[in-house]
């Protein structure tokens, strides 16, 4: 018997936030009221700390003050801040690299004025035109990644160069696995971030960032099993997931974290087995998200619960298994 307590810090995205205040402003003006009411919904379904996203509000962009400002409003309504995440800001952008390399450099900067540990970004893009139009953007053809070797080695001296810079800071830099991007797959995610090859640069491996995709993916199980090793951060939704076996009908979308079709009992306990110590954020597209987050929330917590008592190796429960199936019927 052993004991293997499991006290993963759990935090919401602000996907189900609104992104402008009743006047109309985006949340990066609004005033301390908006910010206070908005993060208030997120304490309310249950939780202690708050992913902040620049598709909410633009660290980078607030004065020290207000900064500042965000800080105690948060911690008011009872929610730390592990991390702040940055997306559609690729280093490699068309026309765009430097300015979002730019971007990133103040971001991180902001990030621990914060006080957060963790620095999440990747090399996804803006929305093509089609994806804008779309019900669910991951059903359209977005931008790609070059197959092209200088542009990749530019991709990993750019971001080595964010990764020495949170290093500076105290941060953790975690690269979020994406389609189409040099971190679209499990093995190009772990070959990348070992190219990158500095302590403090790992992975967030949002598997369900692949299998929502219409078309044939990895498997689920073998993606965590690639990169929850290199995990340092960890954003976690589920799809439902449909296909025939012939590939011509495939559809998707969004479900909650035990509804889907990640297994995420099996994921959870990969993850106590690799020594994951990371943050878990919890995400859902669609509906009322922060709702289904905060369902999330409490799986997650009921599994966890039950990965804290004592319980046999998974060695000695697999032994068994066999020895059972090996027991002949009398």
């Amino acid at each position: 018997m052993q004991t293997t307590p499991l006290s993963w810090q759990l935090a919401s995205c602000v996907l189900g936030l609104s992104a402008t205040d009743p006047h109309g402003r985006p949340a990066t003006s609004a005033d301390a009221g908006f910010w206070f009411e908005q993060l208030g919904d997120v304490a309310a379904e249950g939780f202690g700390a708050v992913e902040i996203s620049d598709a909410w509000i633009r660290v980078a962009d607030l004065t020290a003050s207000r900064r500042s400002e965000l800080v105690s409003v948060t911690r008011s309504v009872g929610l730390d801040i592990p991390a702040l995440h940055v997306q559609r800001a690729s280093v490699i952008a068309p026309d765009r690299g430097e300015q979002n390399l730019a971007y990133h450099h103040a971001s991180l900067d902001a990030a621990a004025e914060l006080g957060v540990s963790v620095y999440s970004t990747g090399l996804h893009h803006p929305f093509s035109p089609q994806q804008e139009r779309a019900l669910w953007f991951w059903t359209a053809p977005g931008p790609r990644d070059p197959d092209d070797d200088d542009m990749r080695a530019l991709a990993v001296r750019r971001i080595r160069e964010l990764g020495v810079h949170a290093a500076e800071l105290g941060l953790e830099l975690s690269l979020e696995l994406y389609e189409d991007t040099y971190l679209g797959t499990g093995a190009g995610a772990v070959r990348f971030v070992e190219e990158v090859g500095l302590t403090n640069v790992g992975l967030n491996p949002d598997v369900g960032n692949l299998i929502r995709l219409h078309r044939p993916v990895e498997s689920w199980l073998e993606l965590y099993e690639t990169t929850l090793p290199y995990a340092n951060y960890w954003h976690a939704k589920n799809y439902l997931r449909d296909e025939t076996p012939d590939g011509e009908h495939i559809a998707t979308a969004p479900s909650t974290l035990r509804d889907g079709v990640i297994n995420y009992r099996v994921v959870l306990d990969i993850a106590r087995r690799v020594g994951y110590r990371g943050v878990i954020t919890c995400e859902h597209y669609g509906g009322d998200s922060l709702s289904v987050c905060g369902a999330n929330r409490r799986y997650l917590t009921h599994l966890m619960s039950r990965r804290s008592v004592a319980s046999p190796s998974r060695t000695g429960i697999t032994d068994a298994a066999a020895s059972i199936e090996r027991t002949p019927s009398l």
